[in-house]
């Protein structure tokens, strides 16, 4: 389970020189992002088999992410040594706080909260449309119903979740896709420079020149996608997670922290009267959620590559033991175990609803056809009695169908006159 783009260190790569782990300084020169971005989407153009948790499905197949409500309240964990600890939602909502305040300052600091005048990067703005243009067809071969869903947003919108959802899926591929075995910790610093070179406006490709435009104009932080890299960190050197604890800042990392750089760009409703910090913990929760799903439903594939990423405290609470993951047969002890995890991924995808309602009309539709199918497929897993060792829970595609009428309609609900999380 793990993140972003591949070939980062086979100096035989195409994508090696389109991720640019070099020590270069970087300067945008519109000839070389051309042409190494066209061998980049040469080099996309395969499907990564086996690979689940993709911080980058939560775009695609999801769209808008998230962690927990805005009554987060401080609590304090045992560490190993016996030390008290901030707990990982603490620690994550910080994060939150930081981005509420971010977009706050900014619709002070000027009348409308759309965008900033284009800012020109080295190049011209043809290779900047260029650039964009190549994202979007990188969303549009790896998440389609996504995609469908952005084309509702307005064009300066949809250009940019384009650009964070290419920035993810390279992440992503840098520790699961074909080259994984090769990606060092030493790599992954390379990248966090990268990106911080991008930020400052000094991206060193194409992709990278899309996301840096973006970052100007919209009221996005760098620590979500400095915590997403952290989540890569973690997947080269843990499989096992001792509770729920270390499981949910696993899952804000390659999933939630989606949420927190999507939600500048997909905007909140002018009506809505929800506190900004209260629509982040939705979208926030909105990526637990998926992240969780997409951990049940690839129990079996995670087991035969070595890795379990349930609470291990749980298992052994109802009897159960990585050998019993291994053994992949579904038992009653297994069936109630399933039950408890099921409940609880459903309780953040309650949680993240009413988030939805809260954004921009135009960005609600896809994000509610995201939840609804992502949640349909923990009725699948239940509809194949919990073994999810042999068998993979998917969303037919009829049921798909179905579920984008509903989507809509429910998108047309405008935000509540009351405050989110009032009674």
């Amino acid at each position: 389970m793990s993140a972003a783009l591949t070939g980062v260190v086979s100096p035989n790569s195409e994508v090696c020189s389109g991720l640019g782990f070099l020590e270069t300084t970087r300067t945008v020169d519109p000839s070389r992002l051309l042409s190494k971005e066209k061998g980049f989407l040469r080099s996309e153009r395969f499907k990564n088999a086996g690979r689940k948790h993709k911080c980058y499905s939560n775009f695609g197949e999801l769209g808008f992410l998230g962690s927990r409500k805005l009554d987060v309240v401080t609590r304090v964990v045992a560490s190993s040594s016996g030390n008290l600890a901030i707990s990982s939602e603490q620690l994550v909502y910080d994060v939150v706080l930081k981005q509420a305040a971010l977009v706050k300052e900014q619709m002070r600091s000027r009348e409308d909260m759309e965008v900033k005048p284009d800012i020109v990067l080295p190049g011209s703005l043809t290779v900047l449309n260029e650039a964009y243009d190549r994202c979007g067809e990188v969303c549009a071969e790896y998440a389609k119903t996504f995609y469908l869903g952005t084309l509702l947003m307005t064009p300066e919108r949809r250009k940019a979740i384009w650009a964070i959802y290419v920035w993810c899926r390279r992440t992503d591929e840098l520790v699961d896709g074909p080259n994984a075995s090769h990606i060092t910790p030493k790599a992954l610093d390379r990248w966090e420079s990268r990106l911080e070179d991008l930020f400052n406006g000094r991206p060193f490709d194409m992709l990278d020149a899309a996301l840096s435009d973006t970052v100007a104009k919209f009221p996005v932080d760098i620590q979500p996608f400095k915590d997403m890299i952290d989540g890569m960190r973690m997947d080269l050197k843990k499989s096992r997670y001792e509770n729920f604890d270390e499981l949910y800042l696993y899952c804000y990392y390659v999933a939630g922290t989606v949420g927190l750089m999507s939600v500048p760009i997909m905007g909140i409703d002018g009506e809505s009267l929800a506190p900004t910090e209260s629509v982040y913990n939705a979208a926030l929760a909105l990526g637990i959620a998926n992240q969780l799903t997409n951990i049940l439903r690839d129990v079996g594939e995670d087991a035969r590559r070595g890795r379990v990423y349930l609470p291990q405290d749980e298992l052994a609470k109802a009897g159960l033991s990585d050998d019993d993951i291994f053994a992949m047969k579904v038992t009653d002890k297994w069936r109630a175990f399933m039950k408890k995890q099921i409940k609880r991924a459903r309780t953040f995808f309650d949680q993240a609803e009413e988030g939805v309602t809260q954004l921009t009309s135009a960005s609600r539709w896809p994000v509610w056809a995201s939840l609804l199918l992502y949640r349909q497929i923990l009725d699948e897993i239940e509809a194949n009695d919990y073994n999810n060792f042999t068998k993979r829970a998917y969303v037919s595609k009829p049921k798909k169908i179905v579920a984008l009428p509903l989507a809509y309609a429910k998108s047309l609900v405008p935000p509540s006159s009351r405050k989110l999380g009032s009674n």
